[in-house]
């Protein structure tokens, strides 16, 4: 298999350079960057499975090199580094097309296993329904990242569109909040932030709204069921 390359952007180079020491012993290449815009060059000229993004960067945020690197490429893996751990903080990240979020101070081991679980998720994509996806009147197109119901196109982000897969493929069975947190953000289940819920709000809103009926349905003190009303 080829080696896997990542992107690491950290402006903090005894990081930077402890990071990418850690990452090469275990047989990852990695390419580093000081600041935003040198990040966004070495994107723009190579080919990345990964990409690991301190938020305060100069020249160019986190945020803002995340959104450049996901409108070129949606198959890369984004991670954020970041020392700010509020929820608004997480939207953001996610919103700007992060895979996972990181709070600094961090443990390399957990970045390790962080990094080695959105590569599995990557290379061990389920098979079961094909590239299409279906619930009622609501189609996933898994290779064109569209949604639509009813015929309507149903503008998502990214992560709001792995949530939505997640659904689907459990379709009928009620999931935990612990269950999405492992298999939709890749992190272990913090009782402290309501991310998840922000999330299931969002994506109730847009495949909702403005339609006939409902599809994702609250089973109190359990987590949330996807299925189609009779």
């Amino acid at each position: 298999m080829a080696e896997t390359k990542i992107l690491l952007v950290e402006d903090e180079k005894k990081i930077a350079e402890s990071l990418r020491k850690g990452l090469t012993e275990q047989h990852y290449e990695v390419d580093v960057a000081y600041d935003g815009v040198s990040g966004r060059k070495l994107f723009d000229t190579n080919t990345y499975d990964l990409a690991i993004l301190d938020i305060n960067l100069p020249l160019m945020n986190g945020y803002e090199l995340a959104r450049h690197i996901r409108s070129f490429n949606e198959d890369i893996l984004v991670i954020m580094l970041t020392a700010m751990n509020t929820t608004e903080d997480k939207i953001e990240g996610f919103e700007a097309g992060a895979d996972d979020y990181i709070v600094k101070p961090f443990d390399f081991l957990e970045l390790l296993v962080r990094i080695r679980a959105l590569l599995k998720r990557l290379h061990h994509q389920p098979a079961t329904g094909g590239n299409i996806l279906k619930v009622g009147d609501l189609i996933m197109n898994l290779d064109s990242k569209e949604v639509s119901r009813e015929g309507r196109n149903i503008p998502l982000t990214a992560k709001e569109f792995q949530l939505l897969e997640y659904f689907i493929r459990n379709k009928n069975k009620v999931v935990s909040r612990i269950d999405i947190a492992l298999n939709v953000w890749d992190i272990d289940f913090d009782t402290k932030t309501n991310v998840i819920d922000v999330y299931v709000n969002f994506l109730r809103k847009k495949i909702e709204k403005d339609f006939s009926s409902k599809l994702i349905y609250t089973q109190v003190g359990m987590g949330y069921v996807l299925k189609e009303t009779p």
